[in-house]
């Protein structure tokens, strides 16, 4: 099972913060794993107007940061007797600062509340999409009123059937065992998902003597080669977990025809999904791969907690300098 050990909770202030910090309370609890709380404050809340005779700008400065980290550990006050936490109060550009910390201090995962302006339909802001796209250790983004158990959860996969990909069993392999070991500790449903297309086949016409025949062998000749690299990985996690775990677990695999784009967020709102364990990043040229402006496509429509990883050997445009 996918343990963590040194986790980063980001505070969101602009949303409800009890269901998310107790998520990352047990779940620091259970893989007794470090807990840290960070708060990043924007230099434009530090940069106040002062009478001639008031306070200098650091003694303001100190009593913003003062107060924000004496409301932070208020915060964690119900879970003191359960877990000690670290806090920190930074001030810059959040997501910036928050890879830093990640960069730093060698974080495993970044949890957050997404923020959920209240302007705008989706559930992700500008800071959650820049973490998903950025940093380089997993990110999981909870709704605001997060459920204290999962009852559904989808590790969304792909994979290119026509050649070898590096990098791309080994994320496929993070996704699934993050996903199976969150499925275990809540007693939840584990759905594998996997969108494929034959988009080759609505060009028969153009040159095959018979197009409905021909469409359908090359339809079914592209089932058959995804279904063979899902039974693949379903092996691989089999052997990972051990039968008992799998079997427990009975993962349900899904198959769907079509673009990751339209059918992932389909299928995750026909299961009602709690939370997607997906890949948001990969390496450029892989033909169908959920990378780029395909990931964002998809987390744009999406309603439920996400679960964002990068393959292996990704590596941050943000710096420590």
């Amino acid at each position: 099972m996918k343990r963590f050990r040194n986790i980063l909770y980001v505070i969101e202030p602009s949303v409800p913060q009890e269901a998310g910090l107790a998520r990352a309370v047990s779940l620091a609890e259970n893989n007794q794993a470090m807990l840290t709380l960070i708060d990043v404050l924007p230099e434009e809340m530090l940069d106040l107007s002062l009478a001639p005779r008031g306070p200098s700008s650091v003694e303001v400065r100190q009593a913003v940061i003062a107060e924000r980290r004496t409301w932070i550990e208020s915060l964690i006050l119900p879970h003191a007797d359960r877990i000690t936490c670290h806090t920190e109060v930074l001030t810059g550009i959040k997501f910036i600062e928050v890879i830093r910390a990640v960069l730093r201090d060698d974080h495993d995962l970044v949890i957050k509340t997404a923020e959920n302006p209240e302007w705008s339909r989706l559930l992700f802001g500008s800071d959650d999409m820049h973490l998903m796209r950025k940093c380089p250790c997993p990110v999981w983004l909870m709704k605001p009123e997060e459920k204290p158990n999962y009852r559904r959860i989808v590790a969304a996969v792909d994979f290119d059937v026509h050649r070898a990909v590096p990098g791309e069993q080994a994320l496929n392999d993070s996704i699934l065992d993050i996903a199976s070991s969150l499925a275990l500790s809540d007693f939840a449903e584990l759905h594998l998902v996997h969108a494929w297309d034959a988009p080759e086949a609505g060009f028969v016409g153009l040159w095959a003597n018979d197009p409905d025949t021909t469409e359908r062998h090359i339809v079914e000749g592209e089932h058959s080669r995804h279904q063979v690299g899902m039974d693949r990985l379903t092996h691989h996690l089999r052997e990972r977990i051990g039968p008992d775990a799998y079997d427990y677990l009975s993962p349900r695999v899904h198959l769907t025809m079509g673009g990751a784009k339209k059918k992932l967020p389909e299928l995750v709102g026909k299961l009602k999904a709690d939370l997607v364990v997906m890949g948001t990043v990969a390496r450029t040229g892989i033909p169908g791969f959920i990378i780029g402006n395909t990931a964002e496509a998809v987390l744009y429509q999406l309603q439920c907690s996400v679960l964002a990883l990068k393959p292996p050997g990704f590596v941050s445009p943000v710096t420590l300098e």
